[in-house]
């Protein structure tokens, strides 16, 4: 039974892994030690819901839908852009270090909003979780679903404790203005390709 455990394990973390829009905001977030723990547990919380829901059958629901995943779509393309832009202004704006007193921090609440954004409002997490996940794990005999779950989830939470909080080691790195400018760019770019890769699909 074990295996079945651990395959839900491996491959949650090979899908996980993929730098994403989700990653780059829980990246960021633990660059800045900016509501690290809020994040990394809305996170996990969320990928949570969705692996549950995928094994419990969703994942048909959506592939069968096609007005839903164009919902799904077209809602997570516009939210995408919209963060990538505001990445991009802050790319441009420059100056920035890693000194917390001078830059404007997310309160908690819009800290959770970003966190759950990311999580819900993003396609590919939801092909990540409920369709691939959710397809693998329902081909499982009855019983071992809930044990192909587990590792699944413990996958997404080991995954995003170590991004969260292993991100500290780049701190030094990020003492350097140009070092956000840069990764500020970076993500935008990344979320506006993520974005126009769902608007041409």
């Amino acid at each position: 039974m074990s295996h079945v455990y651990f395959n839900g394990f491996l491959l949650t973390l090979g899908l996980i892994m993929a730098i994403g829009a989700q990653n780059a905001h829980v990246l960021r977030q633990g660059l800045r030690g900016e509501h690290v723990l809020l994040t990394v547990c809305v996170s996990a919380l969320c990928d949570m819901l969705l692996i549950t829901l995928g094994i419990a059958g969703l994942g048909s629901l959506f592939v069968a839908s096609p007005d839903l995943m164009a919902t799904a779509r077209y809602g997570g393309a516009a939210f995408l852009l919209w963060y990538g832009t505001r990445a991009l202004r802050s790319a441009l704006r420059g100056g920035r270090a890693m000194d917390f007193a001078e830059h404007a921090r997310m309160s908690r609440g819009q800290a959770l909003l970003a966190a759950a954004g990311f999580s819900l409002l993003n396609p590919h997490a939801y092909l990540d979780t409920v369709v691939l996940l959710g397809s693998v794990g329902s081909q499982q005999a009855e019983d071992l679903r809930p044990l192909f779950a587990a590792g699944a989830i413990t996958a997404s939470v080991v995954w995003f404790v170590a991004l969260g909080y292993g991100a500290r080691l780049l701190v030094p790195l990020f003492a350097r203005p140009v070092a956000w400018r840069v990764l500020d760019a970076l993500v935008a770019l990344m979320l506006w390709g993520i974005a126009a890769s769902l608007l041409l699909a």
